[in-house]
């Protein structure tokens, strides 16, 4: 019988994704001047303020409230009618240093007996049924809001959007989980007030939203099929489109809702595919195993679908704080595998062909390099890898520096042979 699967999106002005951002910006510069920091930094943004809070533990120092405000302009939040400005937005820091207890656990001497820096259980997941092996739902959800985004910068076909938004996807998949067609849409964007503009001082709200949801479908759909070819076909005629449901959306962004960093977790995954084992992302140095192990879980689980082994995937691994290996490995292929092993014999072979120590992946994935502030907008997970040139500045140092790295390690498909030649495929 076929059935129905929804996944959300949020756009990189939604509050919870700017405290995001700026606490991995943060992060990135302390780790482009020390690349031995170690950051657990969190950020609430409420009206006209930001608060950063944590423990860091370093040896450079870094104008906290330079990020904060260069992030938020960078995002559009620039305008003093959102009541929320980069340039005019209070910054308190509330910063300490890392828990010595804690770090007693980490630092070991050597990478290989680096100790996990949290307990917990972290997932990694990867389907067949995207070219990047995520959750369909998910991926068109982060086109819409990307899309959406590039429009608003562009400042050409639609004019009157704020940086606030969110987009939600339902598909109809049959009893293959195969899907058969998008049967909801659902777009909310910040907007300006149209009350205001003497240009649309006789529309009413019936038909200022009016002109929202033929907006959004004239423009920004078009541009989504655009992006993804091998699903155009999903965007039929058919399609429930809801654009702003609760009507006026003039009040957005932190002014009308706080934010706090690691409030999106499921938007950064997967999109309710899968599972998630409750630990956040963004301001936290890879030391950290809800972060760094959760990027080896999905670079095991892509890998893994990639090579044939199944046509699905979970991965799930957990640690104990200050202990060097994995306390579990469990894979789950729902029933999907095409080899002659169960689960769990599955899951023996991926222990002896991936190093899980922490520090370990680490070195593999090169974490402990700046590479994080892309992270926290439109997704962990099914992003592209590529290296880029990034540039850092301090008053606290002599001068800039310019770092080549590597984004999306985790999502390299480079275990692909190995995997195939373990399993005979």
């Amino acid at each position: 019988m076929a059935y129905l699967f929804t996944s959300e999106s949020v756009s990189e002005g939604h509050p919870d994704k700017i405290a995001d951002q700026i606490s991995d910006a943060i992060l990135d510069n302390f780790l482009a001047f020390d690349r031995n920091s170690k950051v657990a930094c969190e950020t609430l943004v409420t009206t006209g303020q930001v608060i950063l809070a944590g423990e860091i533990k370093s040896n450079t120092y870094i104008d906290l409230p330079a990020i904060a405000r260069k992030t938020i302009n960078d995002i559009g939040y620039t305008h003093t009618d959102y009541k929320f400005s980069g340039d005019s937005c209070g910054v308190i820091t509330l910063i300490d240093e890392q828990s010595a207890d804690i770090n007693q656990g980490v630092d070991r001497g050597s990478l290989e007996e680096q100790g996990a820096g949290d307990q917990g259980m972290m997932f990694g997941y990867a389907t067949n049924e995207t070219e990047n092996y995520m959750p369909l739902p998910l991926v068109i959800s982060h086109i819409l809001m990307e899309e959406l985004a590039a429009i608003r910068r562009e400042n050409k076909d639609i004019k009157y959007l704020r940086p606030d938004s969110k987009g939600q996807v339902t598909i109809e998949y049959d009893d293959n989980h195969k899907p058969i067609r998008i049967k909801t849409i659902v777009v909310s964007t910040q907007h300006d007030d149209f009350s205001e503009d003497d240009a649309y001082s006789e529309n009413d709200e019936k038909s200022m939203l009016e002109r929202i949801k033929s907006d959004i479908i004239k423009y920004l759909i078009p541009r989504v099929k655009e992006k993804m070819p091998e699903n155009a076909h999903l965007f039929d005629d058919n399609i429930e489109y809801l654009v702003n449901p609760t009507g006026i959306f003039v009040i957005g962004g932190p002014h009308g809702d706080s934010g706090l960093t690691g409030r999106k977790i499921i938007v950064d995954t997967y999109g309710g595919r899968g599972a998630h084992g409750g630990g956040a992302f963004s301001g936290k140095d890879p030391s950290k195993v809800d972060r760094s192990a959760a990027y080896a879980a999905r670079h095991i689980a892509k890998n893994l679908v990639a090579a044939g082994v199944a046509e699905k995937a979970l991965v799930q691994l957990s640690y104990a704080i200050g202990e060097v290996n994995p306390t579990s490995v469990h894979i789950d292929t729902y029933g999907t595998s095409k080899v002659d092993k169960t689960d769990g014999e599955i899951a023996d072979v991926i222990l002896e062909l991936f190093d899980l120590r922490p520090g370990v992946i680490e070195k593999d994935l090169k974490l402990r390099n700046p590479i994080y502030k892309e992270t926290a907008a439109y997704g962990h997970m099914g992003r592209t890898p590529q290296v880029v040139t990034k540039r850092f500045e301090s008053p606290y140092e002599e001068k800039a520096i310019e770092l080549e790295v590597e984004l999306f390690t985790w999502e390299k498909l480079d275990r692909v042979e190995d995997l195939k030649k373990a399993f005979n495929l």
